[in-house]
């Protein structure tokens, strides 16, 4: 169990109220939806994201007799950014949540830059998290026999090489289209529209899903790009962590027709787990992930009920 933290329970951050758990000079901002005493499933968001990222209802998480836990990685949101964090850090930051709230045992998803985190948690804390999925996630930038940026769109492979490049590039780039994304949360939509198949094109166009992004994407750039940019420099550095290690139920999902991260990292991911099994949606893209996610709260908590 992690030492004594001080919380605050009264923050309201983006219409919600979200609570702060403070420790070793930083903080992390979090929230808890559906049922108080359901099983516990920590989401991870995307990237950029923030706590606020798209949810199922929380009659949905209710029903399913599910306790949600979402939380802003450093540098989003209302979280103290950890410059030089790794991929396998966020497992460190999921354990005190997890003590804090008094949670031994868990399930962690995590979809797009969501994802290789999530994975973390299973292969760093095998002792706690009970199954993990990862939804449209990347393969680790050192992955043998994989062509990283084959497939990807033109967007991401810049700022996947201007993380390759260092911070100080990495930080020119991000930091105008993060100023962009805060006087206009739709600007970032709208930035990649072109780039986006037909199939999320569809998804985005959904009233209650673009609201949510919007709402998660204004939180998570509230204050500066860091946490964009810690995240897109960890997803090209070594993780901290290799896949293989993963020993826990792990279901990989892609959808065939994403450009972001393509089909292929998870391919490889499913390929390198030992205990992962795979599904792969033909006339899906990036955002398809967003209308699946509910579908997976029945296999984390162990209902095994799957799509």
């Amino acid at each position: 169990m992690t030492k004594a933290v001080k919380t605050t329970d009264n923050t309201k951050l983006a219409g919600e109220e979200s609570r702060q758990l403070a420790f070793d000079g930083r903080q992390l901002t979090y929230e808890e939806r559906g049922k108080p005493e359901g099983i516990p499933i920590f989401m991870l968001h995307g990237t950029p994201g923030s706590r606020v990222g798209p949810r199922p209802r929380g009659s949905v998480l209710y029903r399913l007799g599910v306790r949600l836990i979402t939380f802003d990685r450093p540098g989003y949101g209302g979280s103290t950014r950890l410059q030089g964090r790794s991929v396998g850090s966020v497992a460190g930051d999921v354990e005190r949540i997890a003590d804090h709230l008094g949670i031994e045992r868990f399930a962690v998803i995590g979809r797009s830059g969501g994802g290789p985190h999530a994975l973390a948690c299973a292969a760093l804390l095998p002792h706690r998290v009970t199954r993990v999925a990862a939804l449209v996630s990347l393969a680790p930038p050192e992955a043998e026999g994989l062509d990283w940026f084959g497939g990807m769109t033109r967007s991401n492979i810049v700022e996947y090489m201007a993380a390759l490049a260092g911070l100080n590039r990495l930080t020119e780039i991000l930091t105008p289209a993060a100023h962009a994304i805060r006087s206009d949360p739709t600007h970032l939509i709208s930035g990649l529209y072109d780039e986006l198949p037909e199939a999320d094109r569809r998804v985005v166009a959904n009233p209650r899903i673009r609201a949510m992004l919007l709402e998660n994407y204004a939180e998570a750039l509230r204050h500066t790009a860091a946490g964009w940019i810690d995240d897109a420099i960890a997803f090209c550095s070594p993780w901290g962590f290799d896949p293989a290690d993963i020993t826990v139920p792990t279901l990989v999902w892609h959808g065939e027709k994403d450009r972001f991260s393509p089909a292929d990292h998870s391919r490889w991911l499913a390929s390198r787990i030992p205990t992962a099994r795979m599904t792969v949606q033909p006339e899906a893209a990036h955002f398809g992930a967003l209308n699946v996610l509910p579908d997976m709260l029945p296999w984390l908590a162990n209902h095994e009920r799957i799509i």
